[in-house]
């Protein structure tokens, strides 16, 4: 990966952290509970969800492994103010990932030693797919920027047509004819638009 390609990947990966982080400000009291496209989850569980994921950041770069940090980021980490239990998150995971010589790594995750710069791209992926999640649930405006709609697609493209057998997606639903990149993404992680 060229110097170039690092800093377009650390810059997607702010711009999803963002998108995302503009729908947990917009979510209103009372939205807290509803529930989201990913049908195990309310709004609280999916900001949860992408919260602690980027909890797992920091530590993982600075080479802890899932063992090492073991359940510690399990159940509930928003406590009283989400939104702020957000910022912060997604600011310390920036932060990794923006660090000197951090995408030229490897960290070892659940699934074995991967490289860095596939974790961040893996992660801001994830980012784009759950801001839709909840901006869906919320009422919020649903499509994401075309640089993040592409950096997804790139990302799960390479999962192939039926990424329901890995456990982290439904199955896919039919895309509407005619349909665009992201909607014919969506369709193929289980979500119908």
């Amino acid at each position: 990966m060229t110097k170039d390609s690092r800093s377009t990947l650390r810059a997607r990966h702010r711009e999803a952290l963002a998108l995302f982080g503009e729908r947990v400000h917009a979510v209103r009291p009372r939205q807290w509970g509803a529930p989201t496209p990913c049908s195990e989850w309310s709004v609280r569980d999916l900001v949860n969800h992408l919260t602690a994921e980027q909890l797992w950041v920091p530590r993982l770069l600075a080479g802890a492994s899932v063992e090492d940090v073991g359940d510690e980021l399990d159940g509930d980490v928003l406590g009283d103010d989400p939104p702020a239990v957000w910022d912060a998150a997604a600011e310390a995971a920036v932060a990794a990932f923006g660090a000197r010589g951090a995408l030229q790594r490897t960290v070892r995750l659940s699934y074995g030693e991967t490289a860095v710069e596939d974790y961040c791209a893996e992660m801001t992926a994830d980012a784009v797919v759950h801001a839709w999640d909840l901006a869906r649930a919320i009422g919020a405006p649903e499509r994401p920027p075309e640089p993040l709609v592409a950096a997804a697609g790139r990302v799960f493209g390479s999962y192939g047509d039926d990424m329901s057998p890995t456990g982290l997606f439904a199955a896919p639903v039919p895309a509407p004819p005619g349909a665009d990149d992201w909607t014919r993404l969506l369709a193929r992680l289980g979500r119908a638009v």
